[in-house]
């Protein structure tokens, strides 16, 4: 199983992304100097490439691979001639649009205006976020200490997952059914000799990809036990068919609690600065935007860094525990389900 970012630190990442830049720059480099029969001693051009008349270069090959992540330093040569070959047939299709005069179209137009102010207000926040400072070993530990299912008491769970199609009447008695199995299987039995369409999965989980409002809940779930929660299209069961612990101490866990805590105050520092932003504007909504609540809290920015990822979650509402069901056969729930590993 792939372990989140609290077994693999971030920083491991960048380290390796920006070795594999540096070996594509040189290795793009080599290859302008050693075509041609150039001298060795003349500086390397930073031309990658002539399309008619408009050259690509190596800084942009290397922008577009510094947006790609995790390129191994041994590939690196070949991601650059891919990039490349990309710009090419970009650089082509802006030549042709632009004698079609299609920038000048008011859709393009618009597109790009929008593009711009969004590079622009990204870099703003972006600015604001850097003056977070880095939270302190103190805090450190506090976070540790305060989430015992993250770290300490952390565990991997083998989760089957039922998306059951039914009516809001059918749930009080699909809730009654699930009770009353003595395993996953019966109650299974029960959805196709009644007909219910449903759906299975099983994967695998660490409690860091769980959503934190569900992560107190399933810590005090034993193997074997149920959650049902309703859905849109009807109920969402979930079984914790079996589950390791497998703790992580505070050492590991400090890289990616103090990204997790700097990213946190970047955020508010973002959150705090569009209030006094918006305290200090004179901002008049006009129309039918004149009925919108002023009061209203408008939406946090997102911070321009990075949080830390977090998986797609299997349940994303606090699931409620009906009574356990027999672990025994939870393995072989049904010939659909498919496991991820």
């Amino acid at each position: 199983m792939k372990v989140s970012t609290v077994q693999r630190p971030l920083p491991a990442s960048r380290f390796h992304l920006l070795r594999a830049t540096a070996v594509a720059t040189g290795v793009v480099a080599l290859l302008l100097t050693g075509c041609g029969g150039e001298k060795k001693d003349k500086p390397a051009s930073q031309t990658a490439a002539k399309v008619n008349k408009e050259e690509i270069t190596i800084h942009q090959i290397n922008y577009v691979l510094q947006q790609q992540r995790g390129i191994p330093a041994s590939a690196a040569a070949s991601a650059s001639k891919q990039v490349l070959e990309r710009l090419i047939d970009q650089e082509l299709a802006v030549q042709k649009a632009q004698d079609q005069k299609l920038d000048r179209d008011p859709r393009v137009v618009q597109q790009i205006d929008a593009a711009r102010r969004d590079i622009i207000a990204r870099a703003y926040l972006e600015k604001v976020g850097n003056g977070a400072t880095k939270p302190g070993s103190d805090e450190v530990k506090k976070y540790f200490d305060a989430n015992p299912a993250l770290f300490s008491q952390r565990r991997v769970y083998n989760l089957q997952e039922l998306n059951v199609e039914a009516k809001p009447e059918q749930l009080a008695v699909l809730n009654e059914k699930l009770k009353a199995a003595k395993s996953t299987e019966e109650f299974v039995t029960y959805l196709k000799t009644n007909n219910i369409r449903f759906a299975g999965n099983q994967a695998v989980r660490a409690a860091e990809q769980l959503p934190l409002a569900s992560l107190s809940t399933f810590a005090k779930m034993k193997d074997g036990e149920a959650t049902l929660q309703s859905t849109p299209t009807g109920a969402r069961i979930i079984v914790v068919a079996g589950s390791r612990a497998q703790p992580i101490d505070l050492t590991r866990a400090t890289p990616p609690i103090e990204l997790y805590l700097l990213n946190e105050r970047k955020r508010k520092l973002i959150e705090d600065d569009m209030k006094a932003l918006r305290g200090a504007a004179q901002i008049e909504r006009l129309g039918d935007f004149a009925k919108t609540d002023a009061a209203a809290p408008a939406p946090a920015p997102a911070p321009a860094p990075e949080p830390i990822p977090e998986p797609k979650p299997i349940v994303e509402a606090p699931p409620v525990v009906v009574s356990p069901a027999s672990a025994a056969g939870v393995g072989t729930i049904d010939a659909g389900l498919k496991g991820l590993k």
